[in-house]
């Protein structure tokens, strides 16, 4: 590990520069030497290093090459120039990066870095649904383990969610796992949604009532929602949208003080970037995302490990779904 001297804390200065209204300098000067050690790391192995808007301002700043919301990250996985994807997010994501990019090697800092979601639904579930609804196309959203995409249709974000569903021409659609973000797509569609129950378990927390609280605390604060939290969250809202289309958003709000309904480490990373507005930060952390540290990236990077495999027999048909979603996007943006 390299020694903190005052020429590597220089050499780290423009990223500090990004973090120090969430870092205090005493708490750069422990990240430090493993930002610098993962650096020097990721040039031996050719790696990049992807992480989610969730992961914390140090892992965002300090060592991420691509940044993004699912979607986004789903799209670089398949085109990334490296031989080592690091996956800084957690378990369905790097599998999502070994399916577009079943040639390279994909780490997960730790692989107890879960999902809620991703747990509360099999290919054996997608396959009963598909018995009691014959012939109705299946859509399941990204945050899923590579069986249940590999059974489903068509893949979908919170960002495209709508989008996809409304591709598909058909009347009814089942949508699965996160009845929330199925709720909201109903919502927004004429399409009848069949929903599945399962939930974010960050998002869940969030209640309407929470939001009229800030309202009342903070008067013209201005709320964006991610569509996986509740129904009356969502109506409470000022604006609803997926981790992405929130920080488009912002950049076109003059709102001088907001507040985002969804993980709590994204208001972090965003406020960076918009130094004129006042961050209102709820605090319901992903204990997944959490997982994800400075010193576990190191030692996946020493060690190439633990490295995400999905089998031959998977791969095919998940990345049939997957690439059926980007498909969408490159159609629409065509």
């Amino acid at each position: 590990m390299p020694e903190v001297t005052p020429a590597l804390l220089e050499s780290l200065r423009p990223a500090y520069e990004k973090v120090r209204h969430v870092i205090p300098e005493v708490e750069w000067a422990v990240h430090a030497p493993y930002i610098a050690r993962i650096n020097e790391l990721k040039k031996e192995r050719n790696a990049v290093i992807l992480a989610h808007n969730y992961q914390t301002p140090d892992i965002f700043y300090g060592v991420a090459d691509i940044t993004g919301d699912s979607l986004g990250l789903a799209r670089d996985a398949a085109e990334v120039d490296a031989d080592v994807i690091v996956q800084c997010g957690v378990h369905f994501m790097a599998e999502t990066s070994k399916i577009l990019a079943p040639e390279k090697t994909v780490l997960l800092p730790d692989m107890d870095a879960g999902c809620s979601l991703a747990e509360g639904i099999t290919g054996a579930d997608v396959r009963l649904l598909k018995e009691r609804y014959p012939g109705v196309p299946v859509v399941v959203y990204v945050n899923t383990s590579a069986e249940v995409k590999a059974e489903a249709d068509i893949c979908c974000t919170s960002s495209n969610a709508v989008e996809i569903v409304e591709s598909l021409g058909s009347d009814r659609v089942i949508f699965a796992p996160d009845k929330y973000l199925g709720q909201w797509v109903a919502s927004q569609t004429d399409v009848e949604v069949i929903l599945y129950e399962g939930s974010c378990e960050v998002h869940e927390r969030f209640t309407g009532e929470e939001i009229e609280t800030y309202r009342r605390q903070h008067p013209g604060v201005y709320v964006l929602a991610h569509p996986e939290c509740p129904q009356d969250v969502l109506k409470a809202a000022d604006y609803v949208g997926s981790t992405g289309h929130m920080i488009k958003h912002l950049e076109e709000t003059t709102a001088k003080q907001v507040v985002m309904i969804t993980e709590c480490s994204m208001s972090d990373n965003v406020s960076a970037e918009h130094p004129e507005k006042d961050f209102i930060r709820p605090c319901n952390l992903c204990p997944h995302m959490q997982r994800i540290t400075l010193p576990k990236i190191l030692e996946a990077l020493e060690n190439m490990a633990p490295e995400v495999t999905v089998p031959d027999t998977v791969i095919a048909g998940a990345r049939d779904s997957l690439q059926r979603m980007l498909d969408v996007g490159r159609k629409k943006a065509a």
